[in-house]
């Protein structure tokens, strides 16, 4: 299975989509080893990142080919439920994937969401109101709930 790249300018800075002929892998704020080359998904990712940052765009379609443990998987899926300009809970999503007593392992499988943004791990917070972590930096999330008209303040209310 070949892989293909492409470098997109953001308000959050540029990012590097990769993609495999199956659908969207990763988007990563550094550029990664795999060839700079041409894609229908590239081209659908890019265009759906740029209607999204424009504010056209809530939910996206472009397809995935994401790599992860079954429990990753079950959270990703969780997590492209959680509607534009909304946040949840890191406990929140434990519960919706009945597995309650698993807030730890929710966070380290949100960190690692090979896809962010389209797998909108940004709108997970922490229990207390407070933005918790953030594969891309604070900074980018808090960047990315602002575009989705959520304040910082209204956060951690």
């Amino acid at each position: 299975m070949s892989l293909s790249q492409r470098k997109i300018p953001s308000p959050v800075g540029e990012l590097y989509l990769v993609a495999s002929d199956k659908g969207l892998r990763g988007i990563y704020k550094k550029k990664q080893a795999v060839p700079v080359e041409s894609s229908k998904v590239l081209d659908s990712a890019s265009r759906q990142l740029h209607e999204y940052f424009s504010g056209e765009r809530k939910k996206f379609s472009v397809p995935l080919d994401l790599e992860g443990t079954d429990f990753q998987k079950k959270v990703w899926a969780e997590l492209i439920k959680i509607p534009y300009g909304t946040t949840v809970s890191y406990r929140d999503i434990a519960t919706r994937i009945h597995s309650p007593k698993a807030v730890r392992a929710v966070g380290s499988a949100n960190g690692k969401n090979p896809v962010c943004i389209v797998v909108p791990c940004h709108r997970v917070i922490a229990a207390d109101g407070g933005l918790g972590g953030y594969s891309g930096g604070l900074k980018m999330k808090s960047k990315l709930l602002e575009l989705e008209g959520l304040e910082s303040e209204e956060i951690a209310s």
